[in-house]
């Protein structure tokens, strides 16, 4: 006797809930799922009263998940995830050569594009489509099987393959700092310093890099914000200020002199970057191609770091 229809919660109102669950809010799943927030409100008490407990406790309009909330969270997430997997390897088997890579725009531009082509010669049968976001990977909705992101971001119920290392210094146009000119660090504050602010911080700004050497920073009214790593970069690039660069999206740009490290100073990070697959992927070849590749390329920059 089938008796999944009578111990499964509805089955509709599992995709609002761990979208909320997810998220910690209900309009923010209303928003991902493009429905209501008095419908996704309806749906989990609805689950709530099917399971007879609480899974949320509502607070002057919050939510936070209770520990029972929290486990038939992580418990749906990975099914979900599974089936999502399991559906989209069955529409694209026609193409069961691809691999989806998931990086951050910044890497993306700055980092893979300009080596892709070497695992394509070692590769040719497999292909590879990159898709780029500036979320984070728990935020990330759409099927990839590998992804790319900066250690410490939310990553979900994701699988870490490994991690590698990096290093962040300060870098600026020659037109801006000479290469022949080397700033101490007590003078970067005189200068127009270029910030990337994100909510939440996801990587190493000017005032965690300085309390390294001990400095601090005043603020000066001269220093530029901006909410996109990648257009601070260029930033730095047409000689606007000086950056936070890290090594492996600001290597090409200092070897093809379109950037200069004007301070010899550096932070080592030894595990700066992290690579995963997506939580229930398949085990195929392709993809497990495509992550030696990576920790090659990855582990043998960090030879230079630190």
């Amino acid at each position: 006797m089938n008796t999944l229809g009578k111990s499964l919660p509805p089955l509709a109102s599992l995709l609002p809930f761990e979208a909320a669950a997810r998220l910690e809010s209900f309009s923010k799943a209303a928003d991902e799922l493009h429905i209501t927030q008095a419908a996704v409100s309806r749906q989990i008490r609805g689950l709530e009263d099917n399971l007879g407990l609480k899974l949320f406790c509502r607070r002057n309009r919050a939510v936070f998940l209770t520990q029972e909330g929290r486990e038939l969270g992580r418990v749906v997430s990975a099914a979900l995830q599974s089936v999502s997997a399991s559906a989209v390897y069955l529409r694209e088997s026609p193409g069961k050569n691809r691999v989806v890579l998931l990086c951050q725009l910044c890497e993306a531009f700055y980092w893979l594009m300009p080596r892709l082509s070497t695992f394509h010669q070692l590769h040719p049968h497999i292909e590879i489509q990159v898709a780029t976001s500036t979320r984070p990977l728990a935020e990330f909705n759409d099927h990839f099987d590998v992804a790319l992101q900066t250690t410490g971001r939310p990553s979900g119920p994701h699988v870490l393959a490994f991690t590698a290392a990096d290093e962040v210094f300060p870098v600026c146009s020659p037109d801006y700092v000479s290469a022949r000119q080397s700033l101490k660090l007590s003078e970067l504050d005189l200068h127009r310093l270029l910030h990337h602010r994100a909510t939440p911080p996801n990587f190493m700004e000017w005032d965690d890099w300085l309390q390294v050497f001990g400095q601090t920073l005043t603020g000066g009214p001269q220093n530029r914000f901006f909410d996109s790593y990648p257009l601070m970069l260029q930033a730095a690039v047409q000689g606007h200020g000086i950056a936070m660069g890290w090594r492996r999206t600001t290597a090409k740009l200092i070897e093809n002199g379109a950037l200069v490290r004007p301070c010899a100073e550096s932070v080592p990070l030894p595990d700066a970057i992290s690579v995963f697959r997506q939580q229930g992927g398949k085990d195929r070849l392709e993809v497990r191609a495509l992550i030696d590749w990576l920790e090659q390329q990855l582990r043998g920059e960090s030879d230079f770091c630190g």
